[in-house]
């Protein structure tokens, strides 16, 4: 029940006279007297805020970068108008900083036995979850002199999705995916690709092409044309471990790796290929199975939202185990994780044969683009020594991509930027050798 400054102010102004002219308690008391009087019969004017009803509709997901704009519905059933200020209390992330008190707090009339809305515009800066709080009003009577205040749980959810921001190379790549499918152009051909049908022999073609029972049953030369194989199987193995809590830029490397995926998971499901996705480090995260080309993108999504990176060292046994249980059959393993040298050698390294006997890998990292502008900087001996740091962790992880080659394992290592687009290449690199 909180006074207001109008009250205070009117308290002033009324004792400002009876200390010039005659200053004693009677005169003290006439002015807050009659002042206490005005401020009960505001309170009991104003309208009772624990009888209010309050409900939420609106947005439940949102991408991160975006707004999304949540509803709140004040029901008013008492005989007394509502003149209230609100604030819909949400977690600082979900708005930008210095936005809070502009966003949260709204003033707004509701007649008697009627219904208001208030929209609350959230524009997160992390991923997750992001749960509403308490709803505070403070209802004034006419003179706004004093106030009744109450809070109200009304609970809402809004998931902050992943951006997805290297979308924009999406139509470049599937369109290097229908030259190889055959759409565009030519088909192609190459082992362990499927055959698509015959057709006359020109120039140049190469003669392993031909079919030469084909040929016999007609006049021209035939040779066979093959198209990329489909209904293969992908699984993404996201390493939620502690080196994936590395900020490279703005943004934990775990970031980079999600947006990578979710580019080649959209890729792969255009081309007819099965997508899984595992999170783990030392217990899984999260597991997408079974989804269908239309519903894997989206359930992606929602399953890398809540991931943050887990401050514990990946155990490279349980997560090989975990990933040739997902994936029983052979299958492109993309196991986006770190080229570091301690964690690569103590840890998957001396488990990566049980991967590659069965499975064809694919190891993707993020590099953080300070390293080559520290290689680069001379003119001090502060930039010389940072120099030799930059050119020593990069050797050591051309040391370990070259380790990884070794195993038959095709490496990916590229800034948070290209890493996405380097990914989709890889992917279509191994698909149109016929790898996959």
């Amino acid at each position: 029940m909180p006074l207001t400054g109008r009250a205070a102010l009117l308290a002033a102004l009324g004792s400002l006279p009876v200390g010039i002219w005659d200053p004693s308690w009677t005169g003290v008391l006439a002015v807050n007297g009659s002042l206490a009087l005005a401020c009960a019969c505001d309170f009991a004017l104003a309208a009772p805020v624990r009888r209010l009803g309050l409900t939420r509709s609106g947005a439940t997901s949102v991408r991160l970068g975006d707004t999304a704009d949540v509803t709140l519905t004040v029901s008013n059933p008492s005989r007394r108008p509502l003149r209230a200020q609100l604030r819909d209390a949400w977690p600082p992330s979900s708005w930008q900083p210095g936005t809070e008190v502009a966003a949260s707090r709204h003033r707004l009339t509701v007649p008697a036995g009627e219904r208001r809305r208030v929209t609350t515009r959230l524009r997160p800066t992390r991923r997750g979850d992001r749960h509403a709080d308490r709803v505070t009003i403070r209802s004034y009577g006419p003179l706004g002199l004093f106030a009744r205040q109450g809070t109200h749980k009304v609970p809402w959810t809004v998931r902050v999705l992943p951006p997805f921001a290297s979308r924009k190379h999406l139509p470049s790549k599937l369109a290097r995916l229908r030259e190889l499918d055959g759409r565009t152009s030519a088909l192609i051909r190459g082992e362990g690709t499927e055959f698509d049908s015959l057709r006359a022999y020109v120039p140049g073609d190469d003669t392993r092409s031909i079919d030469w029972r084909a040929t016999a049953r007609q006049s021209a030369v035939a040779v066979r044309t093959w198209r990329p194989e489909r209904d293969r199987h992908i699984l993404l193995v996201l390493d939620t471990g502690r080196t994936s809590a590395g900020r490279v830029g703005d943004a934990p490397r775990l970031d980079a790796s999600m947006d990578a995926a979710l580019l080649l998971a959209a890729l792969a499901s255009r081309a007819g290929d099965r997508v899984d996705l595992l999170a783990y480090d030392r217990a899984v995260r999260a597991l997408v199975q079974g989804r269908t080309a239309n519903d894997v993108l989206p359930a992606l999504v929602d399953a890398m939202a809540p991931l943050e990176p887990v401050l514990v060292e990946t155990d490279a046994r349980g997560l090989t185990a975990t990933a040739l249980r997902t994936a029983p059959r052979r299958s492109l393993i993309v196991l986006l994780t770190t080229l570091d040298a301690a964690p690569m050698e103590e840890g998957m390294l001396p488990v990566l044969a049980q991967l590659t006997q069965r499975h064809t890998v694919l190891v993707a990292s993020v590099a953080d683009p300070r390293i080559a502008g520290m290689a680069r900087a001379r003119g001090n001996l502060e930039s010389v020594y940072e120099a030799a740091a930059a050119a020593q962790a990069q050797s050591e992880r051309d040391r370990i991509a070259e380790q990884l080659r070794r195993h038959a394992v095709t490496v990916v290592d590229a800034t948070p930027d290209n890493l996405a687009p380097a990914l989709a290449d890889a992917y279509l690199a191994l698909k149109t050798a016929g790898r996959l």
